[in-house]
């Protein structure tokens, strides 16, 4: 989803009360000093940040310079903010040590990478401190009802999207594992719905699903030769099948967490 316009599409779809929801689960309270791990344009980061206060600190890291200058000019003008380009998958000792750990929907885009990215987030993580990682499952694979031409397409879809782009759409299911091969103790999954639709589309969802169809469609063009009509007919297919109230759409999405062990 790397592109000019993604810093926009992630402001819109933060949804701020989920996102303090959230943390609270995952233990963020007054006084920590937070790391939100693949921040993108900062508004997470800054909703982390209001969480700790009084006496807290939140870092967001993320491998875009462009995000972190976005969230540099949104974000950093309160004092115990900082943003900061890193990659997650080199080394991040020299962070932290922190208290809670944020990883949400990052992990889908690294599927080669995940497990080292978790090992490096440990790292920098204080014995007893809490890594909380969030994430979708079977994305953009569970509709009803779809033609057997569409079903089978979004299937090839991301097929290409995990061979050639990195991309894990089943990322969700394996976080629990991830945590216990690591040693984490005291873990704890919740599970919720994500992009639950049905009945009128809001407008969120249709400008959402847009750009997420413009930007991948560009990268597997050659995909739709052998869809009858090619892309154009594809794509008049899922804006019918997104636009019917009848439609049904969603996406699990999985919370995990584990305390790094006071020793080891």
């Amino acid at each position: 989803m790397e592109n000019r316009d993604e810093a926009v599409r992630l402001e819109l779809k933060t949804d701020p009360k989920k996102i303090r929801q959230d943390a609270r689960w995952c233990r963020i309270k007054p006084g920590m000093l937070v790391l939100d791990a693949g921040c993108g344009p900062g508004k997470t980061t800054s909703i982390l940040h209001r969480m700790t206060q009084p006496g807290g600190n939140a870092v967001g890291i993320d491998f875009s310079d462009d995000r972190v200058a976005y969230a540099r000019d949104h974000y950093g003008h309160r004092n115990g903010i900082a943003f900061y380009t890193r990659d997650l998958t080199q080394s991040l000792e020299d962070l932290g040590p922190f208290d809670v750990i944020w990883v949400r929907f990052v992990l889908q885009y690294f599927h080669r990478d995940a497990s080292r990215i978790i090992e490096n987030l440990r790292q920098c993580l204080k014995p007893g401190g809490t890594l909380c990682l969030i994430d979708l499952d079977n994305y953009f694979l569970s509709h009803y009802e779809l033609s057997p031409q569409m079903e089978g397409m979004l299937q090839k879809i991301m097929k290409i999207l995990t061979i050639s782009h990195n991309f894990d759409p089943y990322i969700g299911r394996k976080l629990y594992a991830y945590l216990y091969d690591l040693g984490f103790e005291d873990i704890k999954v919740h599970m919720q719905a994500y992009n639950l639709i049905y009945g009128k589309l809001e407008e969120t969802h249709l400008s959402n699903w847009m750009k997420k169809l413009e930007v991948n469609a560009s990268r597997i063009s050659k995909l739709f030769k052998d869809y009858p009509g090619g892309y154009t007919a594809f794509q008049d297919d899922f804006w019918k099948f997104m636009l019917s109230e009848r439609r049904f759409s969603y996406t699990p999405m999985v919370l995990c967490k584990g305390n790094k062990p006071m020793r080891g």
